[in-house]
Formats: C-alpha cells, structure tokens, sequence
C-alpha cells in the first residue's frame, strides 16, 4: 500500500489540521469522531487478452478509507479511482478503425477480509471518460511509453461491513473492461467496442488498503504507552438520570398506547377536547449544559444559552386516555442572533499539542419545538417533554500550538442537523424535568458532513472525517440543564430575572 505523494507533500499542514480536529470534535455537542481517513493506492500488473495478444498493462487502484472502524458499521469508500494504462500494442487495433477516442466501463472484483473470512465486493460502473488516442509518436522523449494511453475510471462504489475485529484488508481482483471507440466525428467506430477481461499477474501484493475493525467494547483511541502521562481529563457526562422511575415512563407508554386502541375499537369512543381558547404567554431561561469529548476522555461546556420561549401555542385535552399534549416554542439568543455563544477551549491534542478552536451552533429554520405529553390519571402527573431543533455548526479560529490555521469565514456543517432532546419529570410532588422548573434533557444528534472549509485548500473532507456522524446515525450525546422560566405574567416572581443554571456533568 502506498500513500498518494500529494497527499504526502502536504502531510506538515495536515498534521496541524488533525491536532484542530480533535479540539473541533471535542467542542461538537456529542461528538464522537469519526475515525482518520487514509488515501491509499495500490500500483498492480494485469494481464488482459486483448486482439494483439495478452498484454501486460499497468493498474493504480486508489480510494479513500477510514482507518478504523466498528464492527458493524459500514464503510464507503470515497474517491474511488482505477486508472489503466493500456500499451501501444494493444491500442492498433483502434487505429485501424479510424477511432479518435477511447472511453470504458470498468468493474473491479476486491476482496474484503478479516481473519480467516473474506467476501468479494463488485465495483461496477466506474466510468472513464472519452480521451484522445495518441497519434503515432506522440509522446517520444517522454518518461512514460511513447503511445500509451492512460484511461481513469471513477463512481461510486458499494459499502462494506466487517463482522468480526481484527485487521481488515481491500485487495483488488478481477478486472473487466468495457472499451468504447468513437471517430473524430463522434459516432462508434465498427465494431463499436471491446470487453476484456483481465487478471492481475502473480507474484504481486495487491492489498489497497488495511483498517482496523474493533469490536463493541474496544476503547475508541489507544491505551498509552508505559511512561507516558495522560492529559488531566475533563468532566465526562454519564447516562442521564431521567427523573421518573422506569414504571412511570412506561405508564406514559401504556396509557398512549390505550388511547390508540380505543380509537381502533371505537373511534367515537374517545373524544379529543380542544378549547376554543388558551392563553399563550411568553417567558425567558438559560440552559448549559457539557458535550462529549471522546478522544479526549472528557467534556466541553455548552452555553448559558439564552433562551425565548413562548408557551401554550397548541393545547390538546385527550379525556378518554387522560392525557393532555401541549406544544411550545423556543428560540436561542445571543447578541440578537439565533445561536448560542461561540464556545472556545484549549485542550492538549495528542497528549502534547495545546489547539484551539471556536464552535458555533447557529439556529436555523422554524422555532424549536416544544411538545409535553402528560399522563393526568394518576397523582403524581407524570410527564415527557421532547424539544426538537434546527441546528447549524460553524467553526473558527482556529489555532494548533499557538499558530492560526486558516479555516476560511464559512467553514460549517453542509447542512442543518435536528438535535432532539428529552426529559421526563412528574407535577406531584415536582421532580425531574419540567418546562415550568426546568431540570436536565438530554439526547443524541446527526452531525453533517462539513463545506466550505480551508482558506487556501479544501479541508472538507478532513472535517466531516474528525467529525461528522457516520452513515446515518444518530451517535452524538449533548447534557443540558436547563433553569425555572421567568414568566411575563410573573415578572416580580422568584425565577425572575432568569438564572444561569449549574450544567450536570
């Protein structure tokens, strides 16, 4: 396996980039970053029968790929590339056909293994484009063989997913081309094309790359060595103390569920009272509150976020399953601009790098959305409330060991991401979470991948890999504590100018 020597010449900057990264990943609410990306390729022989004969002919494989992974999770490769250079030989024949280009449809077999167990995997429909065909000696002098023809194929190609821990490989196979020839007028030379199938010479190494697949319970960075000292570890929030007995949450669940199935028995059977009026009113709160910082074993705090909520937007009354659903609304403010406030931390990168860097969540869209369900048939009042809102992360100044990496005026997530948080509580005697009271919410988001990164190069792709969720999931864990409301209608009341709350570690 080799590393692309462009890749190579900027390893210097890359290397102060990784160090942002991880104060970056650290400052993401719940981020637990994605694992480091390698650009790998792979130079092989391959023999293909082609009119003039078999010919050798020289294959660069080369993808992008995640140096680790989990068990389980699946892996795209990024900027797959097969680039086939085919010998003057084997290009006669289309000169006799009057061609002027040549394009091809390339499929490549690789083979994925970990341990004694592998899998083949079919990368299919990568396309080269129609390129000029060298007149003859057209290229003499040149280090490359004069009259050869390089062909770049490139898509997308499927994911795959190890079972198993332990060292996984990609190590191309088979390859068959589809060639195409076209005149100088662009219509198909006769016969219009060739298939060839070829395989790769023996006696080669053909892995394109390694990845580490650790299992479900394997740390996500390593242990350190003997002698070395760990950096002093930050807070690190724990499984959210939901503030209701599980038994109580479940009653929320069987009573939901009990009104469902009355409607199916009998939809007359549960009346759904909706008063003509309510009174909506507004008031003010903080919320703080600590993210996940995975690689650094710690936390970085979030906020006092200044909050405006307005309540009682909606109010439903369900009498037969004695439940009552109000929905609320609630946007941040910082400086009159719907975000919280820029968060900075300096943390020790890789045990020894001091980084800097500053974090944004700016608001984006509709008011987040408050929605309380309340289970009113029994004392104690228990209750779940959801926020949902529309997030966009922006980052800045960034600094690694006291030296600005410029990361551009837009560099942010490509689009917004929904953070949902949840709290349960009970009104009788008050505990746990409640709009009114406050009390902590906790939940879990989809980071994006990230554009508009690097003032001088694109830095996108590193980003969304220290980052970025993968796949589709869900995975990054945010704490908030949020304080009682200042109420409008209660302007002289006790929770009133509001407070900065304590965030729970």
């Amino acid at each position: 396996m080799t590393v692309d020597a462009r890749a190579a010449a900027r390893r210097p900057i890359h290397w102060a980039v990784g160090g942002a990264l991880v104060v970056a990943t650290a400052l993401v609410p719940g981020a637990e970053s994605a694992a480091a990306e390698q650009r790998s390729e792979v130079a092989l022989r391959y023999t293909c029968p082609l009119p003039s004969g078999p010919e050798e002919v020289d294959v660069v494989v080369s993808a992008v790929l995640p140096t680790d992974a989990r068990t389980g999770e699946e892996i795209r490769p990024g900027q797959v590339a097969v680039e086939v250079t085919l010998p003057p030989a084997a290009l006669a024949r289309f000169a006799g056909l009057d061609a002027a280009t040549l394009s091809a449809v390339a499929r490549l077999t690789v083979r994925n293994s970990v341990g004694d167990k592998s899998a083949d995997a079919s990368w299919q429909d990568l396309d080269a484009p129609p390129t000029d065909l060298p007149t003859p000696g057209e290229g003499e002098g040149d280090s490359q063989d004069p009259g050869a023809l390089t062909l770049t194929a490139t898509g997308d190609v499927p994911t795959v997913t190890f079972g198993s821990p332990g060292r996984a490989t990609l190590a191309p196979d088979a390859l068959d081309l589809a060639l195409t020839s076209l005149t100088e007028a662009g219509e198909p030379t006769a016969p219009p094309g060739l298939d060839v199938a070829c395989t790769p010479a023996p006696g080669q190494e053909p892995e394109l790359a390694a990845i580490t697949i650790r299992g479900d319970q394997d740390p996500t960075t390593p242990a350190p060595r003997p002698g070395e000292s760990d950096p002093a570890p930050g807070p690190t929030p724990t499984r959210p103390d939901e503030g209701l007995p599980p038994t109580a949450r479940e009653k929320i669940d069987a009573l939901t569920e009990k009104r469902r199935e009355a409607l199916e028995d009998d939809p007359g059977s549960c009346p759904i009272e909706i008063p003509p009026e309510w009174v909506m009113t507004t008031a003010e709160t903080y919320a703080a509150g600590y993210a996940n910082a995975a690689k650094l074993d710690g936390a970085a705090a979030l906020g006092p976020a200044f909050m405006k909520v307005v309540l009682n937007k909606r109010y439903i009354n369900d009498s037969c399953a004695s439940t009552v659903d109000v929905s609320s609304e609630v946007n941040f403010d910082y400086e009159g601009k719907r975000q919280l406030p820029p968060t900075k931390a300096t943390f020790l990168s890789y045990g020894f790098m001091p980084t800097t860097a500053t974090m944004t969540l700016e608001q984006v869209g509709p008011p987040a959305a408050i929605h309380t369900h309340t289970v009113t048939n029994t004392p104690t009042y228990p209750e779940e409330t959801t926020v949902t809102a529309q997030l966009v992360m922006r980052l800045s100044d960034v600094e690694v060991n006291g030296v600005p990496l410029d990361v551009g005026p837009d560099c942010r997530t490509e689009r917004p991401f929904e953070q949902v948080l949840k709290g349960y509580g009970q009104s009788y005697p008050p505990a746990g979470y409640l709009v009114a009271y406050g009390g902590t919410l906790t939940g879990y988001a989809h980071i994006p991948p990230f554009e508009g990164c690097g003032a001088t190069e694109d830095l996108d792709p590193i980003f969304t890999s220290a980052i970025s969720s993968p796949g589709k999931k869900a995975d990054n864990y945010t704490k908030m504590t949020q304080a009682p409301l200042c109420v409008a209608t209660n302007p002289e009341g006790p929770d009133c100018p509001p407070r900065k709350p304590k965030p729970e570690r």
